[in-house]
């Protein structure tokens, strides 16, 4: 890993990849963000979020440019898969090289978006380069919020033009994106003691999921773990008394769900027709999903009984309203070909048996913000029907296309000389931070860029190298033009 291109950027990726970086636990990186603006010399401001900008002087002859801001995000999703022992609060991230993709064992590779913290920093430590006033600006708890961005306060940022270094597809510009809510529903149940003499318990479990970020991949028709689980209890309550005396599914609201699992009480004289069922069902969207998920694997085992299950009306309500929830595309914008313009993400479902709670989290986007609160409506009645308490939060802007944006015609001009080829100006349904940014300073002239990232948000995220090399190119021949 050592020889990968561009030396500078990959250094310093791989320093970030020792630091524990979580969206709420990012304190490690602001001290190192400002140790390394001390080391250098460099002017930087943090405020009390956690938000650092450094600076840089422009270089010789590019004093009177306009001051460009680069703009990335210091936290990262932190997923596992089940079955990888580690602890995202101190253990560094395990990177390899495999047909020239960077990957990390068994976890997320936080690329997102520490490719573009590592480009930022490539940039501010190389005084061969050419540029005008520089500002870089490294924001906290993105994926879990934005909230980093929203506490940005006017007069924090000087520059006029915000290059934003989160987007995943290299060749790509974006001048646009969706804006989101998230929605949790919280059921309160009474545990009841679980039937003993001749009954049994059983273990669900689905794991093996594509997964991924569910912005830029909600219309690829991926498992979601936590309804196929849904799907299997909801026939089960239809054939069998049930009993669920667990059940939980997901992480991270901006992710896929990619594993879920329940313990399932019957009565034995039952036991071979509901095995049958699971080797049914499960074997059917291990078929419906073939092609989108692979490593798909559906099980069913026996485990000691547990000690309660969830009364009844409870569980039939929180089986069939996950089951009822919508989950993927809604609607694909009137305007821009291809582009989700609204999306609903069933995320996770989590109990809490101490407060005798069951939390199903779950986020709305969209371009336009009718539609947005729409489906976050809808959520919210299905899950009031089912008997659960509903709260939104997090709700951030959409960001409006401008296709007249000086910044973008440069960056046009840029990719065309680089590499005799037209980029490609899109919108994205993901959410960014740049609408965010709006709101303080309504004058900012942005485009957002990166290099090719897959299966972000889960464990099989990874970064294209080869993207890697032109996206650096082309954010320095951008800041050579300004």
């Amino acid at each position: 890993m050592n020889t990968l291109e561009p030396s500078s950027v990959f250094r310093f990726f791989f320093e970030i990849c020792k630091i524990p970086r979580e969206s709420g636990n990012e304190a490690g990186m602001t001290r190192y963000l400002e140790q390394f603006a001390r080391d250098r010399g460099l002017e930087y401001m943090t405020d009390k979020t956690g938000n650092v900008v450094i600076r840089k002087k422009a270089s010789a002859g590019k004093e009177k440019s306009p001051g460009v801001i680069l703009q990335s995000h210091t936290d990262m999703v932190c997923e596992k898969n089940s079955d990888t022992v580690f602890d995202f609060s101190k253990d560094a991230i395990q990177c390899y090289v495999e047909d020239g993709w960077l990957k990390a064992r068994g976890t997320t590779l936080g690329a997102d978006d520490g490719i573009g913290v590592a480009a930022s920093l490539a940039v501010l430590d190389d005084d061969t380069l050419e540029h005008g006033p520089l500002e870089c600006l490294f924001t906290v708890s993105e994926e879990t919020g934005l909230d980093g961005a929203r506490a940005v306060a006017p007069g924090f940022l000087k520059g006029s033009i915000l290059l934003n270094l989160d987007s995943e597809d290299e060749g790509e510009v974006f001048i646009g994106c969706a804006g989101g809510i998230d929605t949790t529903a919280r059921f309160r149940y009474q545990a009841v003691p679980a039937p003993s003499d001749g009954y049994l318990a059983f273990k669900v479990d689905i794991t093996g999921g594509t997964g991924g970020h569910s912005g830029d991949e909600i219309h690829k028709d991926l498992c979601n773990a936590v309804q196929q689980l849904a799907r299997f209890l909801w026939n089960a309550q239809q054939k069998f008394k049930l009993g669920i005396s667990s059940i939980s599914g997901g992480n991270k609201r901006n992710a896929i769900a990619r594993e879920a699992s329940a313990i399932c009480v019957i009565n034995q004289k039952d036991e071979s027709a509901f095995t049958q069922l699971f080797l049914n069902i499960s074997g059917n969207w291990e078929k419906e999903h073939r092609h989108t998920d692979p490593d798909l694997e559906s099980r069913l085992t026996t485990v000691p009984m547990p000690g309660t299950v969830i009364e009844e009306k409870t569980a039939n309500n929180i089986v069939a309203a996950l089951y009822a929830c919508p989950h993927g595309v809604l609607a694909m914008s009137k305007e821009i070909p291809d582009l989700v313009e609204t999306s609903t993400n069933l995320a996770s479902v989590r109990m809490d048996k101490e407060k005798h709670i069951i939390r199903v989290g779950s986020s709305q986007r969209s371009a336009v913000n009718s539609a947005r609160r729409n489906a976050a409506d809808r959520i919210e009645s299905l899950f009031l029907l089912a008997g659960a308490e509903v709260s939104h939060e997090g709700e951030y802007p959409g960001w409006q296309p401008n296709p007249d944006s000086p910044i973008l015609k440069v960056s046009i001009e840029a990719y065309k000389q680089l590499f005799n080829t037209p980029v490609k100006v899109k919108a994205i349904h993901a959410g960014l931070e740049c609408g965010i940014f709006l709101d303080a300073y309504p004058d900012l002239d942005m485009i957002s860029f990166g290099p090719t990232l897959k299966g972000v948000h889960s464990p099989a995220e990874r970064l294209d190298i080869e993207s890697t090399g032109k996206f650096w190119k082309f954010l320095l021949q951008i800041l050579k033009m300004v």
